[in-house]
């Protein structure tokens, strides 16, 4: 395939200057996501630098790999790999991921997210869905033993411990399942069938995970799921950037915490409190991270209000009546297929003329 020249590529008019380039927004979302990174190895040690590590090295060489095999120069394939897309996807996909995840299983998923996920596409900008989300789905639902291990993966007593004498330390002292992830242990306690047990549950539930250990995070679970704090610390730097907008996580939040709070507001005793939903899982990673991606979220600001608060409504929902403790990264994936809906609906008046704007 030949690459046209950049001196010779003329998009239509107007021409407006800016700041942002791929490489820019690309390198300022995986800098935003290291604070998130850092969690994570603090929490389960050296396993979780491990995985990190092999997805984002397994992104950039899949990357390269299905750039050769479409026929890219190898200029192309060198500009393309450094322009941070694919470490992009490689971190956010390691944070989809339990720290005891196989080395064979993440590299599997770094293919998947760069062949069937962008490059099935046409590659960077052609994807309509989120490529490490539909890595995270392929994953859960080819290999759900590797994946749920998440739920049962407890902190790490040091850098060195692994997470299986983690989990063999933890049964010593108690139950197995005081160490599963918050919305598991949310769904236990929501699918008992006596309401006194279910009751009893929740009670459970608030005391073992209480709101500060949410917020500041020292609990199992995925890379992405251990530290709140560390990962609205990374989207109050995609803010300052100007790499996202609020149109569409706080749309997202307010749709769960709407969602989530009326159940609770009716049974307080039988559904968990809104905050718990807003801190737990992968929800702010989602919100800030994923659901943001330019390529697969509107255009529009009244699309990416409306795309916000169907993602936060679908993954409020899967949480209280699914099948699946998280839904997050399904209610992403059915809102990326919504995206030419929106973007026809809500398309913006042409430049210079009068007529509906959003």
């Amino acid at each position: 395939m030949t690459e046209t020249p950049r001196e010779l590529t003329v998009t239509s008019s107007p021409h407006l200057a800016g700041e942002d380039s791929v490489p820019r927004i690309m390198h300022g979302v995986w800098l935003a996501l290291l604070p998130a990174a850092f969690a994570a190895v603090f929490v389960f040690g050296y396993q979780a630098l491990v995985v990190l590590l092999l997805a984002t090295l397994g992104c950039v060489i899949a990357e390269g790999l299905m750039l050769t095999l479409r026929g890219f120069s190898w200029k192309a394939v060198g500009r393309s790999l450094t322009d941070g897309s694919a470490i992009v996807t490689g971190v956010l996909l390691a944070l989809n991921l339990p720290a005891s995840s196989p080395w064979w299983l993440v590299l599997v998923g770094a293919l998947v997210a760069m062949s069937l996920g962008k490059h099935l596409f046409g590659g960077l900008g052609n994807n309509p869905f989120n490529p490490a989300l539909v890595a995270r789905v392929f994953l859960l639902i080819s290999f759900p033993t590797h994946m749920v291990a998440s739920a049962y993966t407890p902190p790490v007593a040091g850098f060195g411990e692994s997470s299986e004498k983690a989990a063999a330390r933890y049964e010593e002292q108690v139950d197995a399942r005081s160490y599963a992830t918050p919305l598991t242990a949310l769904q236990e306690a929501i699918e008992k069938s006596d309401p006194e047990e279910a009751r009893a549950a929740i009670a459970e539930l608030r005391r073992n995970y209480p709101m500060w250990h949410l917020f500041v995070g020292n609990i199992g679970g995925s890379l992405g799921e251990v530290s709140a704090l560390a990962l609205l610390l990374g989207a109050l730097l995609l803010f300052w950037r100007r790499s996202i907008t609020w149109h569409i996580p706080i749309p997202l939040l307010l749709a769960v915490l709407l969602t989530t709070g009326l159940p609770w507001l009716l049974a307080p005793d039988s559904f968990a409190n809104p905050l718990f939903h807003l801190l737990s899982g992968g929800l702010l990673l989602g919100a800030f991270f994923m659901a943001t991606d330019m390529v697969t979220s509107p255009v529009s600001p009244r699309g990416m209000v409306v795309f916000g608060v169907g993602i936060g409504v679908i993954t409020a929902v899967i949480r209280l009546w699914g099948g699946y403790p998280e839904g997050i990264s399904f209610a992403i994936l059915m809102m990326n297929g919504a995206v030419p809906l929106l973007d026809k609906y809500f398309k913006p008046a042409k430049f210079g003329a009068a007529g509906r704007r959003t």
